[in-house]
């Protein structure tokens, strides 16, 4: 019965990521700045910065149940974020438009979109604990400990934190 509950989090998570991205594809957004993709540009953007804010803070600030990470991080932010059609629309610029274009598109995307990710992870960070106060470690870039093996983290509890769909990963008992 678990396993169903995680794929329906992950399927309602889709349908508004799904309806949200299509609400904005189809607003001002897709008209401005033609011939380049400003909708795709933002959604990807802020699609960057939602999974940066929000997994950092399912990870390191808060517990959160795998349900919810599902349903955000995979279902939401998979169906809002547009790469797919961000790699067709580049397609499209450089046939079209010629190179340089879609030459921007590109680099835009991957700076503007590394730097929302980045930022949406500072933000979350900047945020206390409600359960306990964050190990300082000598830190990278982004705040994540340099020394943890894997890429993993672990939290004050010594649960680790892995990747996106790791739904395996669960709160200390009692925690949600």
């Amino acid at each position: 019965m678990d396993t169903l509950t995680k794929y329906l989090a992950v399927a309602a998570g889709s349908a508004l990521g799904g309806m949200l991205r299509y609400f904005l594809g189809s607003t001002i957004l897709a008209r401005t700045a033609a011939p380049f993709p400003t909708a795709t540009f933002v959604i990807n953007v802020t699609g960057s910065f939602i999974v940066g804010f929000f997994l950092t803070l399912a990870t390191e600030r808060m517990h959160m149940s795998a349900h919810l990470r599902l349903a955000v991080a995979v279902g939401f932010v998979g169906a809002y974020t547009t790469f797919s059609t961000f790699e067709y629309e580049t397609l499209r610029l450089a046939e079209e438009h010629g190179f340089q274009l879609a030459l921007l598109n590109v680099m835009l995307s991957v700076v503007v979109g590394f730097a929302a990710v980045w930022g949406g992870a500072r933000l979350a960070r900047s945020f206390e604990s409600q359960t306990h106060a964050p190990q300082r470690a000598e830190q990278g870039l982004i705040g994540r400990p340099l020394d943890t093996p894997g890429g993993a983290t672990e939290d004050a509890s010594g649960v680790a934190q892995r990747d996106i769909v790791d739904s395996t990963v669960e709160p200390p008992p009692g925690e949600v």
